[in-house]
């Protein structure tokens, strides 16, 4: 038997605003359906004495210690900058909104 019915996936795609045709209803209902399957067969794994992790190896941090180091002045920054305004780098605006 089907995990996910045609109908669940019609109703899924009403609520995420897509508009999906008879055929690819179907198709989406197959497609979740192997999914669906996949997952439910990782759930029957016997996991009792596994304890739970987020990672398989474990980690190590691998940045650098903080270092203080020379770096740019800001004149030195805002050299080739294609426009500058208040010694800050000037950018087209984006949102319309007003400054």
């Amino acid at each position: 038997m089907s995990a996910i019915t045609r109908d669940e996936v019609a109703h899924l795609a009403r609520l995420s605003r897509l508009a999906l045709a008879d055929t690819e209803l179907d198709h989406y209902a197959a497609q979740l359906d192997v999914i669906i399957g996949a997952v439910a067969r990782v759930a029957e794994v016997a996991t009792d004495d596994i304890p739970p992790s987020s990672h398989a190896l474990p980690l190590t941090n691998v940045y650098r210690p903080d270092e203080v180091r020379r770096c740019l002045t800001p004149e030195q920054a805002l050299a080739a900058a294609p426009a500058v305004q208040d010694s800050r780098f000037r950018v087209p605006r984006i949102l319309g909104e007003e400054a």
